[in-house]
């Protein structure tokens, strides 16, 4: 399987890119957001390559980014999503931004999505939701048995929402020295930076 390519950017388009790797034209599928990270043609790139192999094609998708091609990974697992609708996703909104989404729920940003309906939508919620941390670290919940998840419950059965908790107590927990990590300053400083 081909897992990287690195040469020269021949041609480029909104969709698809063709890199010249030793001589060899590589024609690659990307999304908008590897597009507008691409150079100039004949310019050096580096691409983050999935390949679909499939009775009839073999296909390459390609990434800017190792997090890009984890979340399509991750998108084309999901029951009724190929490699088009995922690209679309990548597309449509940037990869933290999709991973927010599904940890909040949010079905309706999620369905805007051309090609993801209210179903699709839910369904991706519910298939997606514990995996998506190792691509957005700041959603992972904090570790267990600790005062950052203890604050974390709180704050979650107080109404703020699971992915904003997580994101606010992870960053407290690398901000405030180690002797002022207490369940009851967490849960202070965090709605101080929740209520801004």
């Amino acid at each position: 399987m081909i897992g990287l390519l690195a040469g020269k950017l021949l041609e480029k388009d909104f969709s698809s890119c063709l890199l010249n790797v030793h001589g060899v034209g590589y024609e690659v599928a990307i999304p908008l957001s590897t597009f507008d990270k691409l150079p100039l043609e004949n310019g050096d790139v580096t691409l983050y390559i999935h390949t679909a192999v499939r009775e009839d094609a073999i296909t390459l998708f390609g990434f800017a980014t190792k997090e890009e091609k984890q979340l399509f990974q991750q998108l084309i697992n999901v029951s009724g999503v190929g490699g088009k609708l995922a690209l679309n996703v990548l597309s449509a909104m940037p990869a933290s931004a999709f991973c927010a989404a599904v940890a909040s729920g949010d079905a309706k940003s999620l369905s805007r999505i051309n090609g993801v309906g209210k179903r699709t939508a839910e369904r991706l919620i519910v298939e997606l939701r514990d995996k998506l941390s190792g691509i957005d670290p700041a959603l992972a919940p904090p570790a267990a048995n600790s005062a950052g998840a203890d604050a974390a419950l709180a704050l979650e059965q107080l109404g703020y929402r699971r992915d904003a908790v997580n994101k606010v107590v992870n960053a407290l927990l690398t901000e405030l020295p180690e002797n002022e990590r207490t369940t009851e300053n967490l849960i202070r400083a965090a709605l101080l930076k929740l209520n801004f």
